[in-house]
């Protein structure tokens, strides 16, 4: 089989030149040629050490007979532009990763690439890009940060933040969580969006078995990027692409996985756009089936108890899988070359529970714990949860659906009829729960949030603001079509679809509607109006109404990047991808 890099020398005589002056050697040229794509950066903690695994991944494909280029395309930190408008540019930074890396696998093809990410859009954007290039590829994902000291992680920052707003503690205590919440690089150490991704990259058959979610310093994910870039040379001479290895039934194992670790409900916008890039339709209803009567047995925080370093301490994605592997699909293919069930037993066999064994019992030693794997990753026999960790809710509020992730929610919030108070931003929001405007038995509604309204930011501090306070967080529910952070926790709903900007019922909604949740029902309504209950005809006829006199917001963004994606993006229950 030619591979086409050497095709492409043939085409193009000044590439040889071009690459010599780069620095390749002569002898490089006809090797298989290997892309190494990755968001390393000074950007954040999750990319700022990706270039120790971008060396190590070269060095594989050294050790493997081929030559590896470097490429960068750096991503943004969600948590350093929280709370401005620059994390308005979140999502649709990942559209345009995803676009460069298409750019660079596509401009000079080469015969394999390996992939390298960590965080929460960075990892999503890398996973389309690879789609879209279909090069014989390898992700490797980026690890998790250490816990600070009394095993304080970021997620926790939005709680002292409120507190200290609330005058409930001083600043030299906000001062101290905020000098000691990121003590290492990697993602943050919580299963947010970052840790679920990377997780997912997993799930989906396209990291190697065991590599998702390790401690960012340790030694074993240098290792695993060494072999992810000899794997990469040995795909590249198989000739065998991503696009023979993920099908549907990679998608229902990455969702099935997601459901028992409770993974963050961005999920929902990158698995499906992901999807879409491998021509497969996924969406909302997709993860509503497979989460129905799904084990949750994951026992990490946002949801859970400890830091996500502990996840690979207790056998990572592969000790999950083993767990439900009676609902996954083991003939699903992955970049190994083998069956997902092969690469299970291959574990077992190897000593890699063992090793992660040993790593736990040192984790335990210097954290003066005694957690054994169970505590960390419940046996199926004794989980957490039965009903997956996320619900799709539907009604004359949310056509297309809305996301609440109900492991984090209280269950007081199940089941409840609230007071509309809606809010056009979330600074005006934030301010009122802040101030004490907001009363027990409220819907407190964020709108012109969404994809076109603003580009889909995270609702963080209000929904932290919320889940903080003991009253609060068990009486009153936070609605909106923006999205949270894979950190949030409490009675939120997010993704509300149609979005505000867009028409939706969320546009229509006016203070004092009564607003109906019903989790296990998956129903999210207006049921009254003035306080007042009424019959859906009635309910639909004050819509209608409400309509006729309703007018769509100027667009917030009149030029640049916010522009395109807020003219271009699809329904968040689609991925909220760009639609041309």
């Amino acid at each position: 089989m030619e591979l086409i890099s050497q095709k492409m020398r043939t085409l193009a005589p000044e590439m040889d030149p071009l690459r010599l002056g780069t620095g390749w050697k002569p002898e490089d040229l006809a090797k298989p040629q290997v892309m190494v794509e990755s968001t390393f950066g000074d950007s954040h903690p999750g990319s700022g050490h990706l270039d120790k695994l971008v060396a190590a991944a070269c060095q594989g494909v050294a050790e493997e007979g081929g030559h590896g280029a470097r490429y960068f395309c750096t991503d943004i930190c969600d948590g350093e532009s929280q709370g401005t408008d620059g994390i308005n540019f979140s999502l649709a930074s990942r559209e345009m990763i995803a676009n460069m890396i298409e750019i660079h696998g596509n401009a000079t093809p080469f015969d394999g690439a390996v992939y390298i990410a960590s965080c929460d859009k960075g990892m999503p954007a890398n996973l389309m890009g690879l789609a879209r290039v279909n090069t014989p590829a390898v992700v490797v994902t980026g690890g998790t940060m250490a816990a600070g000291p009394e095993l304080l992680t970021l997620e926790q920052l939005g709680m002292y933040s409120a507190k200290y707003e609330r005058g409930e503690i001083d600043e030299a205590k906000l001062n101290w969580a905020k000098q000691n919440a990121c003590p290492s690089c990697g993602a943050c150490s919580f299963i947010g969006t970052a840790s679920t991704m990377q997780i997912m990259a997993e799930a989906l058959g396209l990291a190697l078995p065991g590599s998702a979610l390790l401690p960012a310093t340790s030694p074993d994910l240098e290792a695993y990027a060494c072999r992810a870039g000899r794997q990469a040379v040995a795909l590249a001479r198989q000739g065998l692409r991503p696009s023979q290895i993920v099908t549907m039934d990679s998608f229902e194992n990455a969702i099935l996985v997601h459901a028992a670790i409770s993974g963050s409900t961005n999920a929902l916008l990158h698995l499906p756009a992901i999807a879409h890039e491998f021509g497969i339709e996924i969406d909302g209803d997709t993860f509503d089936r497979l989460h129905r009567g799904a084990k949750y047995l994951l026992d990490i925080r946002p949801a859970g108890r400890w830091p996500a370093e502990f996840f690979y301490y207790a056998g990572g994605v592969p000790a999950i899988m083993e767990e439900i592997r009676d609902v996954l699909h083991l003939d699903a293919m992955t970049v190994t070359g083998k069956t997902l069930g092969e690469n299970l037993t291959e574990l077992k066999e190897n000593g890699f529970y063992e090793h992660c064994q040993r790593l736990l019992d040192e984790a335990n030693a210097r954290c003066g714990l005694h957690l054994t794997r169970a505590d960390i990753i419940r046996p199926a026999s004794d989980p957490i949860g039965t009903d997956g960790s996320i619900a799709i809710l539907r009604g004359n509020l949310a056509p297309e659906g809305a996301v609440i992730k109900h492991t984090a929610c209280p269950k007081e919030m199940f089941h409840a009829v609230l007071r509309a108070r809606p809010f056009d931003s979330e600074e005006a929001c934030l301010d009122a729960v802040l101030h004490h405007k907001v009363r027990k038995g409220d819907a407190v509604f964020i709108r012109y949030e969404g994809p076109q309204g603003s580009g889909m930011p995270e609702m963080f501090y209000t929904s932290e603001a919320i889940s903080s306070d003991a009253e609060l967080g068990r009486s009153i529910a936070l609605i909106t079509d923006g999205r949270f952070s894979g950190a949030s926790t409490g009675p939120v709903i997010g993704h509300c679809s149609p979005e505000a900007q867009a028409g939706g019922p969320i546009a229509l909604v006016e203070e004092g509607d009564l607003i109906e949740i019903d989790v296990p029902g998956r129903k999210l309504a207006i049921v009254g109006v003035a306080g007042e209950r009424k019959t859906p005809g009635e309910i639909d006829a004050v819509l209608a109404e409400r309509r006729a006199k309703w007018t769509p917001k100027p667009r917030k963004y009149k030029s640049g990047v916010l522009r395109l994606f807020s003219e271009h993006a699809a329904s968040p229950m689609k991925g909220a991808y760009l639609a041309w």
